[in-house]
């Protein structure tokens, strides 16, 4: 079985590119478009990893990531943070949350993939 990531990203265009790369490489991809709808999914739904914009509708990327990071059922969850580059506030801001890795945007496939295997590599699929 494959490992399931979800991707929370109002930016349909980078949603599309993430979505495309990751499911090229095998993971079973699902997608939310605001922190509710993130929150609603990694609650019902096997998610082995989270990718997270900081700048969502209803509930921010820090709201969804403190709610994750903060509940036993979804702590262990990882969670890579998409942020514009420069954002060094944001940066720290997620790192005290809890957050597992940071990709700066604009981002390469190369640098998606590694930290999504990186981060996988020690959870069975």
């Amino acid at each position: 079985m494959s490992h399931s990531v979800l991707i929370a990203e109002d930016e349909k265009n980078i949603l599309e590119a993430l979505s495309f790369i990751l499911s090229r490489e095998g993971y079973v991809v699902a997608s939310a478009l605001d922190g509710n709808t993130a929150i609603e999914h990694i609650r019902g739904n096997q998610t082995d990893l989270l990718i997270l914009d900081v700048m969502l509708p209803y509930k921010n990327g820090f709201e969804v990531l403190k709610t994750v990071k903060t509940d036993p059922d979804l702590s262990k969850v990882p969670v890579i943070m998409l942020t514009a580059k420069g954002q060094s506030q944001d940066r720290k801001t997620a790192e005290d949350m809890g957050v597992d890795a940071f990709v700066t945007k604009p981002f390469s496939n190369k640098e998606i993939i590694e930290t999504v295997k990186r981060l996988l590599s020690s959870k069975p699929a």
